[in-house]
């Protein structure tokens, strides 16, 4: 045995939605070599963008996502599951290209999922990653928790 201090395997990062405070979660959690991102949508500084477009909705959605991720040194090519949720069925081909123009060549498991609304009704798209970086856990030394 020794005297040394495991890593810890869990640290969490905060975003910049209101939500996080008001509902307790963190933008992103890192367990383990997973990073698990929480949903996002198209906001910027607090304000809803792209309103009534899907594509860019998601585009939108998944550049917070992505930004989670480098927060940690992780990229698009780093990640394994998305889910997008979505308010109209009609919205699957457009948010799909999105999809598509992000990760085709990454190729992650993904579900897409429409759903009745969203917290605000101007969001059209509310998207999830999981990303995978082998060794993750032991970079985690000193990341508050």
């Amino acid at each position: 045995m020794t005297d040394e201090t495991p890593a810890p395997t869990t640290a969490r990062t905060s975003g910049e939605s209101p939500y996080e405070d008001q509902y307790g979660f963190s933008r992103a959690v890192v367990a383990g070599d997973f990073v698990l991102v929480a949903g996002c949508t198209a906001y910027d500084d607090g304000v809803p963008v792209h309103e009534g477009d899907p594509y860019e909705q998601t585009l939108a959605a998944f550049a917070v996502a992505l930004d989670a991720l480098a927060r940690h040194g992780l990229t698009a090519a780093d990640v394994v599951r998305t889910r997008m949720y979505l308010t109209h069925v009609r919205d699957c081909d457009e948010v799909g290209r999105a999809h598509k123009e992000l990760f085709d060549a990454v190729r992650p498991v993904t579900t897409m999922v429409v759903v009745q609304g969203l917290t605000d009704s101007r969001m059209m798209v509310e998207v999830e990653v999981e990303a995978h970086r082998p060794g993750l856990a032991r970079t985690l030394e000193g990341i508050p928790q």
